[in-house]
This record gives structure tokens, C-alpha cells and sequence, in this order.
């Protein structure tokens, strides 16, 4: 399969994804640029995140976690943006899991990483893009809506890991507070998440954070 070229996605557009338009709202792009497979926002979407500082007992539950998923045919949206997140998402394209990656920033003079390609060509992986293509670096302030917009075209959230009182933690507060289901690690670092209302998931056996449904096309 050849690989597809980068496009403007526009609200009302033939084949315009229905699970964007979740993502839509004050202050959010009436226009998505994609480059990849745009059929991978046919079925469910698990959105993941972790925060940037993660305690070493959770990082090797991480990496088990990723493992698991990896071969369970799920479609994983995230922005990949931390270092555990970026670890994640190499395991998972080392697997046959489907991603969906959205970048802080345009796509227009983006590189694919080593490691991609192969992945985009297989139609396993789509970059999705909310902001111009003039925003060629990221900022907290374009990640935090970045993150905003994952949460929204997610069914339901896996949070790793979120630091007590980080921006990560924010985030799964208010998306549970939406009625928006949230997982998170089984780890006594997650207590605060859980205590929230986050279900606990086991690294090696993350089945109760998919439900039925969660995946997308062959």
C-alpha cells in the first residue's frame, strides 16, 4: 500500500469522520489535516495519556501494559507527546494495535519518525492534526488543547499515569466529570485517579478498558 499524502480534512466533506465532530466547539478548528488512513476513526478510539514524571514501579507496569494492547486489534488515539507516551507508542506500532497520533503542531514540513512508515504504510497509523500549519513547535498552551481535543474524540480514556495536581490529572477530572469513562494503571500511584472515580485496569490484562466495540476497521 503506498503511503497517502497529507489532506484537509472539512466539516461536511464526503467521508467526513462522524467522531470528529466531538472535537469541535468554541475556540477548536472547523478543519482537521490527516495524513494516513482516515477510516481508522470508524470504531472506537482509547485515548491515552501519561504525564511526563512517572514513579519506576509504574513504568515497567507501562511497558506490560503496552505489551498487552498491542496485539488486541484496539485503536489507540493519543498525542505521544511525553516520554512515557512515546515509549507506548513504540511498542504498540511494534504490534498490530491501529494508532492515531495528533501532534502539537501542523503537519505541512513534518518528518515521520524511524519507525512509522511502515506503520502509515500498512494503514495501521494516522497523524491527525488540529492546527495550522504555520505551528511547527509545540507549546503548553497549543498541547493542553491538543490533549483537550484527544479526550473529545476518545469513547473512553486510559490514563497511565497522571501526576497528583498536574495538567494530566485535570484532564481526567474533567472528563469524568462529562460522563466520560476513565482507566487508569492498578498502582497505588493512581490512588488519587481512583479515588476520582478512574477504574483500575491490570498492566497485563487491560480487557476491562476496551468493552465491546473498541477497534476499528481491518
Amino acid at each position: 500500500m503506498e503511503l497517502e499524502g497529507r489532506r484537509r480534512v472539512d466539516p461536511g466533506a464526503p467521508g467526513y469522520p462522524a467522531a470528529l465532530r466531538r472535537c469541535f466547539g468554541p475556540g477548536r478548528p472547523a478543519h482537521v489535516t490527516a495524513w494516513g488512513r482516515l477510516q481508522l476513526l470508524e470504531g472506537a478510539l482509547l485515548g491515552f495519556f501519561c504525564s511526563v514524571r512517572v514513579p519506576g514501579d509504574s513504568v515497567l507496569k507501562i511497558y506490560d501494559l503496552a505489551r498487552a494492547l498491542r496485539s488486541k486489534g484496539v485503536t489507540v488515539v493519543g498525542g505521544f507527546q511525553s516520554p512515557m507516551e512515546k515509549e507506548f507508542l513504540d511498542l504498540l506500532l511494534r504490534g498490530t494495535a491501529r494508532v492515531v497520533v495528533c501532534p502539537a503542531r501542523g503537519l505541512g514540513v513534518m518528518r515521520l519518525p524511524r519507525g512509522w512508515r511502515a506503520a502509515l504504510g500498512d494503514g495501521r497509523l494516522l497523524l491527525l492534526s488540529f492546527f495550522d500549519e504555520a505551528i511547527r513547535r509545540p507549546t503548553a498552551a497549543i498541547a493542553g488543547r491538543r490533549n483537550a481535543c484527544v479526550a473529545a474524540l476518545a469513547d473512553r480514556l486510559l490514563v497511565a499515569h497522571a501526576a497528583p495536581g498536574g495538567k494530566t490529572e485535570r484532564l481526567c477530572r474533567d472528563a469524568l466529570a462529562a460522563g466520560k469513562r476513565v482507566f487508569t494503571l492498578d498502582s497505588s500511584d493512581n490512588a488519587h485517579l481512583m479515588a476520582q472515580g478512574a477504574v483500575a485496569v491490570a498492566a497485563d490484562d487491560p480487557a476491562v478498558c476496551l468493552g465491546d466495540g473498541v477497534g476499528g476497521p481491518a
